[in-house]
């Protein structure tokens, strides 16, 4: 038993345990990065800031149309801030806000079918690279993988609500 002030020598699994993750670490800072490069250059080339791309992918992944207010909180931004950006992304023909009809407070955030059309043409590359990699799985092991990208993105999102 190692006494206080020393360290337990990690055996070989954890060893193990420990690469993998770091390898994990790597392909996901890889992949990070490159989506954002592709995200920046679809920023830059609609006149918008990379925050504004995070702001379109919420909007089109919502299951339900989003509300400023849900669109700040997923965001983490200030309501100033998501104003702003709602302000570019409507100038910039990507979304329109429509009032409730039940409720004339609530805006509903939509993103335009012209803009989509825009949108996927710039990230097809991104598609197309996608379903490449695909091709070389199976497909249990796709579906190995998708419960792991969701697990995840859960992980992350409690991450992001906790204190």
């Amino acid at each position: 038993m190692a006494s206080a002030g020393e360290t337990k020598q990690a055996g070989p699994a954890e060893d193990d345990a420990r690469r993998e993750l770091y390898a994990y670490a790597v392909q996901l800072r890889r992949l990070n990065g490159e989506f954002n490069r592709i995200a920046h250059d679809f920023a830059g080339g609609q006149g918008l800031h990379a925050t504004d791309v995070q702001a379109l992918a919420a909007i089109m992944d919502a299951p339900e149309p989003l509300t400023p207010g849900r669109l700040r909180e997923h965001l983490g931004l200030t309501s100033g801030a998501v104003t702003a950006c709602l302000d570019r992304l409507e100038k910039a023909g990507h979304i329109r806000r429509a009032r409730d009809s039940a409720d004339r407070r609530v805006v509903h955030l939509y993103y335009l079918p012209e803009a989509r059309s825009v949108a996927r043409a710039h990230f097809l590359p991104l598609a197309e690279a996608t379903a490449r990699a695909q091709e070389g799985f199976t497909a249990a092991e796709l579906a190995t993988t998708l419960r792991f990208l969701t697990g995840l993105n859960e992980e992350l999102n409690r991450l992001r609500r906790e204190p």
